[in-house]
């Protein structure tokens, strides 16, 4: 059984969470029970994982895998505990003869990607750890895919792949896939490998350096999850699978790829902008798994470098931190829920840390995201009783921005339209069991209500996540309750 866990990237959201009773469970005709409000969580403390890929092993513990070889475990993907913090390689592999290069120690294991890439000595600067692994079980064995590059800012990476008996290691068996670094080369980072629904198994990866590319790997056999014979030729040529997102400067990185098997839809999720200030989730569907993937207005991203939906920039609620940077996810997909794992900042170039947050789906089949970390909600049925009240929401920025956006007060009244102070300035109505459509001045947004906890409120209430139908309009809405509102 394949005990992969895939994410999602950033589409045009609105997330708008209500704090109000839960709904009774009267006058409607469904199949679902009313949503419940989720029990406060222990978040406990903060853990530092950067570009996590998420990952369950056979015993139910959640592992979140990042670069500088920090790992971080959960059994709740709410309370997590740092297993091996940045640069602590010696708790993923043999530590008793590490290999040096330049004054630094690496794994003896990864020697050979080492010296394939040569990383330059740049003084505080120089790279001194692999980046952005992903691990997938494949038969009895745990593989790691990694990549190394050879500076900040360089195409002159390589993606390599490590073996073990068990999820921590130690890694061993190193394999060097391929390198780049000649101009006009895709750049060798960022690797994460998924299954598609007819069993045949992939890698995605790359950065702003020629895109996201995807490569078919063996799935099966003495070569399981190496590239297949066709693929190597391709490589061997200095072909490098096909490109599925476009990418420009500081534009697409960190790629996953999810399928949701009841809507029938591969999603690729990016992250553009600066890790450090700007950072940004982007989603784009499609009904292949190497594409072409199309954003909200039918834009294919392979040859638009700004297209895809945004799901969120930096912001701020009202009572809460400043969160920035929310990016290099990837998404946890396990009895109906999808679960985005991202890194976040509390401020700009400030410290990240790793946040969870549920992935839900409007009507027209695009992801929303929750404003709120994950506390153990479940979708249900809700009531119109059950959406009016003030909340504190946020316009989330378009495009790369530096920009933090505060929330501001609106109120959704009970006859559907929506106040800003004493104007109107749109309507929200439900469709289903959950869905809602909310206008805001000329844009709309299809989504999702779904219980949530909002912690620096210390409440629960009920989460619209909602996405933007207007033709290159690429932004989220996000909003939760005022409190005592």
């Amino acid at each position: 059984m394949n005990k992969k866990i895939m994410l999602s990237v950033g589409a045009v959201v609105m997330a708008l969470t209500i704090g109000l009773a839960a709904c009774n469970g009267e006058g409607g005709a469904s199949q679902l029970e009313a949503a419940r409000l989720p029990r406060t969580p222990n978040y406990g403390s903060e853990v530092a994982v950067h570009d996590p890929s998420i990952f369950k092993d056979d015993d139910g513990t959640y592992y979140a895998f990042g670069t500088h070889y920090a790992v971080a475990k959960s059994t709740d993907l709410m309370s997590w505990t740092q297993y091996a913090s940045d640069g602590q390689w010696q708790k993923l592999y043999d530590a008793t003869t590490p290999y040096t290069h330049l004054g630094r120690q690496w794994p003896k294991a990864i020697e050979d990607t080492v010296k394939a890439v040569n990383p330059k000595d740049k003084g505080n600067d120089t790279i001194g750890t692999t980046w952005a692994p992903d691990v997938i079980k494949l038969g009895s064995k745990y593989y790691m895919y990694y990549s190394l590059t050879d500076a900040f800012g360089s195409r002159g990476s390589a993606i390599a792949r490590v073996e073990a008996s068990s999820v921590t290691g130690p890694y061993s068996d190193n394999v060097v896939l391929f390198k780049t670094g000649k101009e006009g080369d895709p750049n060798g980072i960022d690797p994460t490998v998924f299954y598609d629904k007819e069993g045949k198994l992939w890698m995605v990866f790359g950065s702003a350096f020629g895109g996201i590319n995807i490569i078919e790997l063996n799935a099966s056999g003495k070569d399981i999850g190496l590239p297949t014979e066709e693929e190597q030729a391709l490589i061997d040529s200095g072909l490098y699978g096909e490109t599925i997102w476009q990418a420009s400067d500081n534009n697409a990185e960190g790629p996953y790829i999810f399928y949701n098997e009841q809507l029938d839809y591969y999603y690729l999720m990016c992250s553009y902008g600066d890790l450090n200030t700007t950072y940004n989730m982007r989603v784009a569907r499609s009904k292949n798994p190497n594409g072409p993937y199309e954003d909200i207005d039918g834009t294919d991203v392979s040859s638009d470098s700004t297209a895809g939906n945004k799901l969120a920039g930096n912001y701020q609620f009202n009572g809460g931190e400043v969160r920035v940077g929310l990016g290099h996810n990837s998404v946890l997909v396990e009895d109906g829920k999808y679960l985005v794992v991202s890194h976040v900042r509390n401020a700009l170039s400030g410290m990240h840390h790793l946040e969870v947050h549920q992935l839900f789906f409007n009507e027209d089949g695009w992801p929303v995201l929750s404003p709120n970390r994950y506390a153990g909600e479940e979708l249900g049925r809700i009531d119109a009783d059950d959406v009016a009240g003030k909340y504190d929401l946020i316009l989330h920025s378009e495009g790369i921005t530096t920009e933090i956006v505060a929330s501001e007060e609106y109120t959704f009244m009970a006859d559907g339209s929506v106040m800003k102070s004493a104007d109107n300035v749109g309507t929200w109505e439900l469709s289903g069991d959950y869905y809602i459509t909310v206008t805001i001045g000329e844009n709309e947004y299809k989504g999702v209500i779904a219980p949530s906890y909002i912690d620096y409120n210390s409440e629960a209430g009920y989460t619209i996540t909602a996405m933007a139908t207007k033709l290159d309009y690429r932004n989220a809405l996000w909003a939760n309750p005022v409190k005592g509102g």
